[in-house]
């Protein structure tokens, strides 16, 4: 790696699970971070300074990735960070990985509940994407983490597969849209992994999580370093002619 030009990802929703996981592995490679949090400060701060004790740096800043009116305030700070902490105007990697789900049939399914959804995943994958879009650098790469249950189905998810469905088709738009400019898009699709995700049913439930792994071609649930480990060799340099692509890392669940 050149030091003196390092690569840079923003990672939504970097504090915990996924997020927290890719951002440690892209430090391996020694790819710097900008990290985001909705909560939890002190935890992002601690990923920060796993991040730096390998030698990359971070730094963590707050968003709540459904409050679309807080991007514009966002990308400034974004801005301000990259030129005090790196000289830089633009960043490399967009990692749109913030979300949150709940489990609950079609018939049970409240309009307030289906709305977050529509902030977090559709509307606030959208608009702090396009906010962020002029500190992208040329050439950058953006992943959008979707999940394994836009292709399969499970009761119980239909409000937030229908969202990562919508993710993967922005996927697409985007990869075309911004082809001109260099920049590859694509989403990565996890399946069931033990984090507190969702209440953390499928960490913390030993009959779900064995049920889970018996559909599994691999034979277990995954954890967050399968996906964060996924996460980072899609943004590696020898991945750079995959483009407008879905790729699933759920051990081979629903074969």
């Amino acid at each position: 790696m050149n030091n003196s030009s390092p690569r840079i990802a923003l990672i939504t929703g970097a504090s915990r699970g996924l997020g927290r996981s890719a951002a440690l592995h892209l430090a391996a490679q020694g790819v710097h971070s900008i990290i985001t949090y909705k909560d939890n400060a002190a935890a992002a701060r601690e990923v920060v300074a796993q991040i730096e004790a390998q030698g990359s740096r971070a730094v963590a800043l707050r968003l709540d990735v459904a409050d679309s009116r807080s991007f514009a305030a966002f990308a400034g700070q974004v801005r301000a960070v990259l030129a005090d902490t790196w000289q830089r105007d633009r960043f490399d990697h967009l990692v749109n990985n913030a979300g949150a789900g709940f489990t609950a049939s079609f018939a049970e399914t409240t309009e307030e509940q289906f709305d977050q959804l529509v902030n977090i995943h559709l509307k606030g994958t959208f608009f702090l994407t396009q906010k962020l879009l002029p500190l992208i650098q040329d050439g950058g790469r953006i992943v959008n983490i979707s999940s394994g249950l836009a292709r399969f189905s499970l009761p119980g998810y239909a409000a937030y597969a229908m969202m990562k469905g919508g993710m993967e088709v922005l996927t697409r738009y985007l990869a075309s849209e911004l082809g001109a400019r260099g920049i590859r898009v694509n989403t990565l699709a996890p399946g069931a992994i033990e984090t507190d995700f969702g209440g953390g049913t499928v960490r913390d439930n030993a009959q779900v999580n064995a049920h889970i792994g018996s559909q599994t071609a691999l034979g277990r649930v995954g954890l967050p370093d399968d996906v964060g480990g996924a996460i980072a060799a899609l943004l590696s340099p020898g991945n750079g002619w995959v483009n407008g692509q879905r790729i699933e890392v759920s051990g081979g669940i629903h074969l």
